[in-house]
């Protein structure tokens, strides 16, 4: 069973906890509050020198870091995971996006404006370029799914849950979503996928059943 080290309140460790509820896969959850210094102990270094969360251990003392490298080790062999080797790049190619142009500036502004005391103040001389980089990646988004239902083998992957992660939030800090209809369809369509959970759902014991998944295309 996977023992999942995540923040409940984090976007990249919710990407990790919907992708397993997603594929019905048993795991322990174990809250790591980074705002309490949590991630920073000599502890949770020595299974993650990065001090970051989410942190997977796969099997006992071996851990896999990067919420979308996490998300690549549990989804193989399912749905979430395109099998061709185009389909995967196309996947690889949102995901790579989402770490460069959304986490950074949607992912940010979400941490400081929604999670952070005074953050505002702390961040407002960053706030500036973080709207105008994320609006610009929210851009790019759109534009892509005016044509398409999802990012990469027209179906629900790896890619939409790393994409979902910070921009089901955003409305939270400062972005308007009005201005983006395609987006905010995507948001329903992944929101209606069998077996999805939103951020504050919490897996207090360990989920049982089977690892599979049943997902429609048309989900």
């Amino acid at each position: 069973m996977y023992k999942l080290y995540s923040m409940q309140r984090s976007g990249n460790s919710y990407k990790v906890r919907l992708a397993l509820a997603l594929l019905n896969a048993p795991y322990r959850a174990i809250e790591i509050d980074i705002l309490r210094g949590e991630s920073r102990t000599p502890d949770f270094l020595a299974k993650n020198p990065s001090g970051q969360v989410p942190l997977l251990e796969v099997a006992e003392g071996r851990y896999l870091a990067e919420s979308n490298a996490i998300l690549w080790y549990v989804a193989g062999g399912t749905p979430l995971a395109p099998e061709s080797r185009i389909e995967r790049a196309e996947a690889l190619q949102w995901m790579f996006f989402e770490q460069h142009a959304l986490e950074p500036n949607i992912g940010a502004a979400y941490f400081w404006l929604s999670l952070v005391k005074g953050g505002r103040d702390l961040q407002v001389h960053a706030l500036e370029d973080w709207m105008e980089r994320g609006y610009a990646a929210l851009q790019v988004m759109e534009n892509h799914l005016k044509t398409h239902e999802y990012f990469a083998a027209c179906q629900l992957t790896v890619a939409d849950i790393a994409l979902y992660g910070y921009t089901h939030v955003a409305d939270r800090c400062d972005y308007d979503l009005t201005t983006f209809p395609a987006i905010r369809s995507w948001l329903r369509r992944v929101e209606q996928a069998p077996g999805f959970v939103n951020m504050d759902w919490r897996a207090d014991t360990a989920v049982d059943g089977p690892a599979d998944i049943a997902l429609a295309t048309n989900a």
